[in-house]
């Protein structure tokens, strides 16, 4: 089980800032999810934003849509450097396609950030009508099931060694199917949270969020005087 267990003992000071990936889908629940579990949660739509953040979420929508903007918005490189120089980012749904390294049943051209070596199949679930909720057991989750709603969400087909597997479909014809994922400083789910009212996985993203930002003010690269967003000068 992982060591960040998300539960209501997270802090209520806005310690750190965490930005939602605001070019098309849930962005407005995901900010009141994040702002209700004690982030300062903002909207990120340009590269200048993206570097004030300490943590990222890519929210659900429709991945292609999110991408062609990011890179027409001149995001989509910024983007891919911050994964890879390992800002915290948590992707649900489509923000799962948009982390994967491999895409299944892709468009051509779809382009995705990348930084989760996992393959994950575009609409596994089926389509829109195909939508339904399940109870989820997520590692690290304390308290329960998570109330997890599937629409037209894609599952992990393969997860690479060095992924965590942290959520499964219990029961059905998609019994076992991998639908939360872990891998260092990034976690993705299949399934909306900001659409239940249930704010633990974003908690846990928080509190894995504030474990970076720790571990980096106190590493030898700490720059004094930086501000609470992102930690760059």
């Amino acid at each position: 089980m992982t060591a960040l267990h998300a539960s209501a003992r997270h802090s209520n000071t806005s310690d750190v800032t965490v930005g939602v990936l605001a070019l098309q889908g849930d962005v407005r629940e995901h900010l009141a999810a994040l702002a209700a579990v004690g982030a300062r949660a903002v909207p990120v739509r340009r590269p200048g934003e993206l570097a004030d953040v300490d943590g990222l979420v890519l929210p659900g929508g429709e991945s292609t849509t999110m991408a062609n903007l990011a890179q027409r918005f001149g995001l989509l490189g910024p983007l891919r450097d911050a994964v890879r120089a390992g800002l915290p980012t948590y992707g649900s749904c489509a923000g799962m396609i948009l982390l994967a390294d491999r895409v299944l049943d892709a468009p051509a051209g779809q382009q995705t950030i990348g930084g989760l070596d996992v393959t994950v199949r575009r609409n596994a679930f089926g389509r829109q009508v195909d939508s339904f909720e399940s109870a989820v057991e997520v590692d690290g989750v304390a308290g329960g099931p998570v109330h997890a709603v599937f629409i037209r969400a894609p599952w992990v087909e393969q997860a690479a060694e060095g992924v965590e597997v942290i959520g499964r479909v219990v029961g059905g014809p998609a019994d076992g199917k991998i639908v939360a994922v872990r891998q260092g400083s990034l976690v993705a789910t299949s399934f909306h949270p900001e659409l239940t009212g249930d704010t633990r996985v974003h908690a846990l993203f928080v509190e894995l969020v504030r474990a970076a930002r720790a571990r980096y003010r106190s590493s030898d690269g700490a720059i004094a005087g930086v501000g609470s967003g992102g930690g760059k000068s």
